[in-house]
């Protein structure tokens, strides 16, 4: 595992929103539309006017890639985050999974990991 630099804030915006190229220029960005909104998750440096916004998170990404058919990977990890009463969103993609955790509770997010054999690259 490895954690992101910096801080994402998660965005949500009404369905029809038109995606700006800015969205792009950070390390990670993950853009969900459905018929009801348009979620964006992305580099708190970007500066977007959404409907609402909730700043302060912290990535940790599962090195990969991940083999699609594994199972149990995601849910032990966030099993292991739950004991411990730490919220998270998670994004998988087609090569691995990115888990969002409060940026407070990152060190203890870590810890936990840790504890449970989980091991990150400096």
């Amino acid at each position: 595992m490895s954690v992101l630099e910096g801080s994402f804030t998660i965005h949500r915006f009404p369905p029809n929103y038109e995606i700006p190229i800015r969205l792009f220029e950070g390390l990670f960005c993950n853009i969900t539309r459905s018929e009801d909104e348009v979620s964006v998750i992305c580099s708190s440096a970007v500066e977007l006017d959404s409907l609402s916004a909730d700043p302060g998170w912290s990535c940790i990404k599962v090195i990969g890639p991940l083999d699609l058919t594994l199972t149990g990977l995601l849910a032990d990890i966030l099993n292991v985050l739950a004991k411990v009463e730490i919220s998270i969103i998670s994004i998988s993609t087609f090569d691995t999974d990115y888990i969002f955790v409060k940026s407070t509770k990152i060190h203890a997010a870590i810890d936990a990991l840790l504890q449970a054999e989980y091991i990150f690259k400096q």
